[in-house]
C-alpha cells in the first residue's frame, strides 16, 4: 500500500531556493504564500457553519465542547478555549482544551505524545465525554494517533465530531462527521504546519468560537456583553461597553455596573428598560441570556 504524506509535509517548489534568499526576499515569500490562507479557509465556509450549528445545539443541551491537538495544533487550541470565559463569562468547563503531552507540551516540545492513540482515548474517558459533548480534532497533518485515538472514542460514546485539518483525504477528515479542511498547500518550509496551516487553524478557530458565543447570546449588536471584568482594564472595557451600547456617560454607566456586580448585560437591561438589578436579571434568564429579547 502507498504511503499517505499530507501535503503539508511535501516540499514547496516556489521556495526551494529560499536558503539563497535576502531577509527582506524571505519575508516577502512567506508573505506571498500565507495570502492565500483566508482564501482557503473561505473555501470552508458551509462546513464552518455547519459546525457551529452542531456546537450551538449540543452546548443548549448542556454539552460541552472539547479541542483536542498535538503540537502547534493542541496550543491553539488551549490559547482559544482559554479565551471563552473572561471575553463571554463562560464557565470554564463549557470550553475545555487537551494537548498531547498535557500542559507541560503548551512550553515545551513533547513530540513523541502525540504517537499514543491510547493516551488521547484516556484523555475522553477521563474527561467523561458524553453525547451531549463535542470534540473537535485539530492536526495539520490529519493523521496524528493521539488525535485520532481522541475522536475514536468520543464518537463511540455519542460525541458529536469535528475534524480541523489541511489534509482533506486525512484519516480525520473521513473519521469525523464534518471535516473542516481548509487546503494550504505545502509550507514554505516543508512540514512546518505551525505556519500555513496552523493560520488556518487559528482562523477557523476563530470563527467557531465566536459564532457560537454569538449564537448563544453572549454579543449585543457586536459588543462583548458577556465579558468578565476580572481587572481594571477589564472593568474600564466594561464601562464602555455599556457607554457605547446604551449611549450613557461614564458616571451612569458605572453606577448600572456597581449595581449589578458589573455585570454588563444586566446593567444594558437596567438602563434600557428602567427596571432594576434584580428585575433585569430576571428578563434576562426569561430571555436565555439575549439583550434585545430581555429589552
Amino acid at each position: 500500500m502507498e504511503e499517505y504524506i499530507p501535503l503539508t509535509e511535501t516540499a514547496n517548489p516556489k521556495t526551494s531556493d529560499i536558503d539563497l534568499l535576502s531577509s527582506l526576499e524571505i519575508v516577502t515569500l512567506i508573505n506571498d504564500e500565507d495570502t492565500g490562507v483566508a482564501a482557503a479557509v473561505g473555501s470552508q465556509l458551509d462546513d464552518i457553519a455547519a459546525a457551529v450549528d452542531v456546537i450551538v445545539a449540543r452546548l443548549k443541551q448542556g454539552g460541552r465542547l472539547f479541542y483536542f491537538g498535538a503540537g502547534t495544533s493542541g496550543r491553539l487550541g488551549v490559547l482559544d478555549a482559554s479565551e471563552m470565559p473572561p471575553t463571554y463569562g463562560t464557565k470554564p468547563d463549557l470550553v475545555q482544551a487537551f494537548i498531547a503531552g498535557g500542559d507541560a507540551a503548551l512550553r515545551s516540545s513533547v513530540e513523541a505524545a502525540e504517537d499514543d492513540a491510547t493516551a488521547g482515548t484516556q484523555v475522553i474517558k477521563d474527561a467523561r465525554v458524553g453525547a451531549s459533548d463535542v470534540v473537535v480534532g485539530i492536526a495539520a497533518s490529519g493523521r496524528t494517533p493521539w488525535v485520532l485515538g481522541a475522536i475514536a472514542e468520543a464518537k463511540r460514546r455519542g460525541a458529536a465530531t469535528i475534524g480541523l485539518t489541511s489534509n482533506p483525504d486525512s484519516p480525520l477528515a473521513r473519521q469525523c462527521e464534518i471535516a473542516i479542511a481548509p487546503v494550504v498547500g505545502p509550507e514554505v518550509v516543508a512540514g512546518s504546519s505551525r505556519m500555513k496551516a496552523g493560520t488556518a487553524q487559528k482562523m477557523v478557530l476563530n470563527m467557531l468560537s465566536t459564532a457560537t458565543m454569538i449564537r448563544l447570546g453572549k454579543v449585543y449588536g457586536n459588543l462583548m456583553v458577556d465579558v468578565r471584568p476580572t481587572n481594571a482594564k477589564l472593568r474600564h472595557r466594561a464601562v464602555q461597553i455599556l457607554q457605547q451600547a446604551a449611549g450613557v456617560d461614564s458616571d451612569a454607566a458605572r453606577a448600572a455596573l456597581e449595581a449589578t456586580g458589573f455585570r454588563v448585560k444586566p446593567a444594558l437591561v437596567m438602563i434600557m428598560t428602567g427596571v432594576d438589578a434584580q428585575e433585569a436579571t430576571r428578563r434576562l434568564e426569561a430571555a436565555e441570556g439575549f439583550v434585545r429579547r430581555a429589552i
